[in-house]
């Protein structure tokens, strides 16, 4: 099937004495031969494959078992002729990799397939015996579709390479449009599903997204409009706008890529391009990540077939969280045709459910329902300011449900370092060596150039301490960030600074911002500013955060296996009081458990940022190391400590 990926669902055909064929989507059997049509077709369309035609099949992107539209396999006669082609071989397992459409057709064939043996054997297409060894079918789907469009599973096989072609594509078109001041719309793949298309104008910051299960509203043309004006008179010299290809309007009519274009053309007179990244989506090396997950799912895929009987249902093999996990095949097929009967149906809110997620506040029942189900004692939270503002949410539901009375514990885990109640987060320590070694890259690169600004723009929302670490640990002139206000009086003694830095024999310049606060700057006399906008996540983790994740995940066992003990009443757990929830952070030297109800009065909600935040102190830090001519503020005295010192008993004194 030309949209699926699965190169790397290598299982062998014999394994344990079991025979296994694999099929994709709409898609190709075994090694080669054009998916449900090769089954179809038989005779060399069906090959065994041997761990020599597969070992280098692991980096090879696109489908490389084939894959053909095959309407044999949609009529009885079709399915006659694939049942006889896998009785004569004596297979009885096959692994369908595709999407709904591949996964339906295999369940039916599965449910026929009595049917099919019995009329194949009344007109001799086969024999009793071999009947008898073929007496039943099983079947393992795996989901492989660059839309990440099969509901069941966090993440379709070839969605993340998918994701890896497109921004090396909008990253290249974006350094082309820089300098030319245009308007690019850029039309991905998704009939049905947004998921590329919403990642993407994430990923490179879009001025605006279209995709099938959010339509804009009514006067979408003139909000886009506006939007687009706004930033160009704010200074901006490229507007991206990403359009999935089944983009529609609340009426369910196609909102297209040329109808974006002529609508900016002929309102704002801006230099409008429309690139349709099609095919070039599917192709490529695939990412280490689909790399991984195909060898997973693949591995799955043949343990779920050893270990199915005839009484086994048909099952999916879908990936939730990190964890490879079997589900009822027709059961998720079954929501994912729900999600295009509800846009049918225009209850785009409902197919919004369907897809995606959100805060537990909406769904205490089935929350308590599971927490009853699995009889879970406690629970430990990981993230960011999500995980705090959902923990605020369970608290508020305990007045409600019962089942939520239990001890929580919020371990903060964010690279933007925004959660209260903890002076550090798991994972900003590692974004920031991130920063700092592309800073490095960045002025190195520049070695041989002069009369060179670089201006970088870090991930952390309202929250400014990436870019204020990274300034300091990087050797930026200037760190722009939402929680110092800065005037235009500031800016101008910025550009003074640089222009007169210019004139020495250092002249390059570092300016970070972080995505909040608007940076609009001109140097006189000119001078070429390079912009650097990037995601710094992901990478090996550093050894602070890998000693700061054990130290947080072992003392946050330990505090929520006593609060259980401590909450257990006649084998019953309850616990209703405010230091039965809390938020485990570093404060100054200190692990604390803080009530998280009471960390609410420090918290800015809207801005999703502490009312106070220790890093600020630094930036002046910032400037001096700059060469500006500043004071440093140094009325706050800190105090002599005495050394903490452990007499043999283990007791503590001086």
């Amino acid at each position: 099937c030309p949209r699926h990926r699965h190169h790397a669902a290598r299982a062998p055909l014999n394994v344990s004495g079991a025979k296994i064929t694999r099929s994709c989507g709409a898609g190709s059997l075994t090694a080669w031969g054009g998916g449900y049509q090769g089954l179809v077709d038989g005779g060399d369309n069906i090959k065994e494959a041997t761990w020599e035609s597969v070992s280098m099949m692991l980096q090879l992107g696109g489908t490389v078992i084939g894959s053909a539209r095959c309407q044999d396999f949609r009529t009885r006669e079709g399915r006659l002729k694939a049942a006889r082609n896998l009785v004569k071989r004596g297979i009885t397992n096959l692994c369908v990799i595709g999407g709904d459409g591949s996964l339906t057709g295999a369940d039916t064939f599965r449910a026929e397939w009595s049917s099919l043996l019995a009329e194949l054997l009344k007109t001799g297409g086969i024999t009793a015996d071999e009947a008898k060894k073929s007496s039943y079918l099983n079947i393992v789907g795996m989901v492989g579709s660059i839309d990440n469009d099969f509901c069941g599973t966090d993440m379709t096989i070839g969605t993340d390479s998918a994701l890896h072609r497109i921004m090396e594509i909008v990253d290249a078109i974006t350094t082309t449009a820089q300098s030319h001041q245009r308007t690019f719309v850029l039309e991905v793949m998704g009939r049905h599903c947004g998921y590329l298309a919403l990642i993407t104008s994430l990923a490179c910051g879009a001025d605006w997204v279209f995709i099938p299960e959010s339509p804009p509203e009514d006067d979408w043309e003139d909000h886009l409009c506006r939007r687009l004006t706004e930033t160009r008179l704010g200074g901006s010299r490229l507007n991206i706008i990403i359009v999935a290809e089944g983009a529609i309007d609340k009426q369910g009519k196609p909102i297209t890529s040329d109808d974006i274009k002529n609508l900016v053309v002929k309102r704002l007179g801006y230099d409008t391009r429309v690139t349709i990244l099609g095919h070039v989506q599917r192709g490529g090396t695939p990412s280490a990540f689909d790399r991984v997950l195909g060898s997973r799912m693949g591995v799955e895929a043949v343990m779920a077939l050893l270990e199915a009987t005839p009484e086994t249902p048909a099952c999916v093999v879908s990936l939730s969280g990190n964890q490879a996990v079997r589900l009822p095949l027709m059961e998720c097929v079954q929501v994912t045709k729900d999600v295009t009967t509800a846009m049918n149906e225009r209850r785009f809110d409902d197919a919004l459910k369907l897809r995606g997620r959100t805060l537990p506040k909406k769904y205490f029942e089935e929350i308590s329902a599971n927490i009853s189900s699995f009889g879970i004692h406690g629970l430990i939270i990981i993230g960011g300011f999500e995980a705090f503002t959902g923990s605020l949410e369970m608290m508020e539901g305990r007045a409600k449900f019962e089942e939520l009375c239990i001890p929580l514990c919020v371990i903060p885990a964010t690279v933007s370092n925004n959660v209260p109640g903890s002076d550090f987060s798991i994972g900003a320590d590692t974004a920031l060596n991130t920063i700092t070694t592309t800073c490095d890259r960045i002025k190195q690169s520049a070695a041989g150039t002069k009369r060179r600004v670089f201006i970088i723009e870090t991930m952390g929302g309202y929250c400014g301490y990436l870019a204020t670490l990274a300034g300091l640990a990087g050797g930026a002139d200037a760190a722009y960030i939402y929680e110092e206000h800065f005037s235009i009086r500031d800016l101008q003694i910025n550009v003074e600074h640089l222009t007169e830095k210019m004139k020495t024999t250092v002249k390059r310049g570092l300016v970070l911002r972080g995505c909040s606060p608007p940076l609009r700057t001109r140097l006189s006399p000119p001078c070429p500013v390079t912009r650097c906008r990037f995601s710094p996540q992901g990478g090996t983790p550093t050894p602070f955060d890998r000693n700061f994740g054990t130290k947080m995940g072992a003392k946050a066992v330990a505090w929520i296996t006593g609060k259980i003990k401590e909450c257990s009443r006649h084998g019953r757990i309850f616990a209703n009081t405010a230091d039965s929830a809390c938020l485990l952070g570093m404060r100054k030297r200190s692990l604390v458990f803080q009530p998280v109800t009471e960390l609410k009065e420090q918290t800015d909600f809207e801005h999703r940022i502490p009312k106070e935040q220790w890093w600020l102190k630094l930036r002046p830090i910032l400037k001096i190391l700059a060469k500006y001519n500043i004071e440093l503020d140094t009325s706050e005295k800190a105090h002599l400590e005495h050394v903490r010192r452990f007499n043999k008993s283990g007791a503590a004194h001086g």
